[in-house]
C-alpha cells in the first residue's frame, strides 16, 4: 500500500513509500482514505524540525487532517460501510494523568500522549487506515469534498470552549471578536464566531487573493491595516489569535475591551526579539480582569461540536478554502506554498482537481 512518510528528524526524507495493508485490531473500523489536509506541522515534520516514529520504526506516516470512507466496521460500533469519517489525532498517556484519565487529553499534563501522523503513532495519509472506533467522528454526507477541514475546526471549536469557559467566571456577552490571521485556523474561527451571532472581525496582511472575500461572505469584516491600529479601534471583547506573530500577539493583549479574552492559537517561531511596554501590558490586564490563554488540539467533543459546526456551514464556502487538490503521488507539490492556497489538500483515492 502508497503512503506519504517521512523519517522525523532528517529533512529530505518525505516520500512516498510502500507500506504493509492495514489490518483492523478488534473494535477497530478499515477505513479507505479518501484524503488529509497539510498544514503547518506537517511542514515542520518535512523539515526535519519535529515528529517522532513509532517504536522500532525509522519512518513514519504523516496527515492529521483526515478524511475516510469506511470499508469494515464491527456490528456494534455505531458504524456502517460507506460512512464518512475522520480520525481523532491524540491519544491519552498510557500512565495516564489525571486529565486523560478523564477523556481530556488535550489537557495532558505529563506529555507522554500520543499523535497520529505526528507523534509514535502513524498518520492517515495512506491510501487506507485503521482506527478504533471510539476514536473516529462520522460526518455528514454533504461534506464528503470538505470533511478534512473537521480537524482544523475541531482546534477553534476547542479555542471557543476555552473562551467561554473562562467568560463564565462572571457575567459575559460578548459582542466584537478579533480573530488575527486568515488562514484555515482563522478563516474556520471566523466561521464558528458568525455562527454565535458576534460581530466578526478578520485581519490578515494580503489584500487580494482569496482571504478578503472568503471573510466577508461569511458576513465578517476583513481588515489589512496595522494590528495595533485595528484592535485599538475595535476593542474586541474576544480575540482568537492565529498568526504566532510577536508584533500582532501583542497588539491584541494591549487593545481589548476589559474583560477582554486573548485565545493563542498560532504557536510563535522563536528567536525573535520585539521591545514590549510589559508594565504598562500588565497593568492594563490586572486592571481590566483581563485574561490570556493558550489552546492546543483537542478532544472527541471538540470534535463533535466542529461536526455540528461544518455540517451548518454552506459547503460552497467550505469548498472554497480547499484552494489546491495535490494526488498523493505528487504530495510533495502539497508541501510549498502558492500565492493563491489556504488549504492545501493530498487526494489518496486517485482523484485530484
Amino acid at each position: 500500500m502508497r503512503a506519504l512518510t517521512v523519517i522525523p528528524g532528517h529533512g529530505g526524507s518525505l516520500a512516498v513509500t510502500e507500506v504493509p495493508d492495514p489490518v483492523p485490531g478488534p473494535g477497530e473500523l478499515l477505513v479507505d482514505g479518501l484524503a488529509v489536509g497539510v498544514c503547518g506541522t506537517d511542514k515542520e515534520i518535512a523539515e526535519g524540525e519535529y515528529g517522532w516514529a513509532p517504536p522500532g520504526r525509522d519512518r513514519l506516516v504523516v496527515g492529521h487532517e483526515s478524511l475516510g470512507r469506511v470499508r469494515h466496521a464491527p456490528s456494534d460500533s455505531g458504524f456502517a460501510a460507506g460512512d464518512l469519517v475522520v480520525g481523532v489525532v491524540r491519544r491519552p498517556d498510557p500512565v495516564p494523568c489525571g486529565a486523560c484519565a478523564h477523556g481530556q487529553f488535550d489537557m495532558c499534563r505529563n506529555g507522554r500522549y500520543t499523535e497520529r501522523g505526528i507523534k509514535e503513532l502513524d498518520g492517515y495519509a495512506s491510501r487506507a487506515w485503521t482506527v478504533p472506533a471510539d476514536y473516529a467522528v462520522k460526518l455528514d454526507p454533504a461534506l464528503a469534498d470538505v470533511g478534512m477541514l473537521l480537524e482544523p475546526t475541531s482546534v477553534v471549536a476547542k479555542a471557543w470552549a476555552e473562551v467561554d469557559a473562562v467568560g463564565a467566571r462572571a457575567w459575559f456577552e460578548p459582542r466584537t471578536v478579533l480573530v488575527t490571521g486568515a488562514g484555515p485556523i482563522g478563516l474556520l474561527a471566523a466561521l464558528l464566531g458568525v455562527q454565535r451571532g458576534l460581530d466578526v472581525h478578520v485581519l490578515d496582511r494580503v489584500t487580494d487573493g482569496p482571504k478578503p472575500g472568503l471573510v466577508r461572505d461569511l458576513g465578517a469584516a476583513y481588515h489589512s491595516g496595522a494590528a495595533d491600529e485595528v484592535a485599538a479601534a475595535l476593542r474586541p471583547d474576544v480575540v482568537i489569535e492565529a498568526t504566532g506573530a510577536g508584533p500582532v500577539v501583542f497588539a491584541a493583549l494591549a487593545n481589548t475591551a476589559p474583560y477582554g479574552i486573548v485565545c493563542l492559537t498560532g504557536v510563535s517561531s522563536a528567536g525573535h526579539r520585539i521591545a514590549v511596554d510589559a508594565g504598562g501590558l500588565n497593568r492594563d490586564i490586572v486592571l481590566e480582569n483581563d485574561v490570556v490563554i493558550g489552546s492546543v488540539n483537542a478532544n472527541p467533543g471538540h470534535y463533535a461540536a466542529a461536526a455540528d459546526a461544518l455540517a451548518k456551514a454552506g459547503t460552497d464556502w467550505l469548498g472554497r478554502l480547499v484552494t489546491r487538490r495535490v494526488p498523493l503521488e505528487r504530495a510533495a507539490d502539497a508541501f510549498t506554498a502558492g500565492p493563491e492556497d489556504v488549504k492545501v489538500v493530498i487526494t489518496l483515492d486517485g482523484t485530484a482537481s
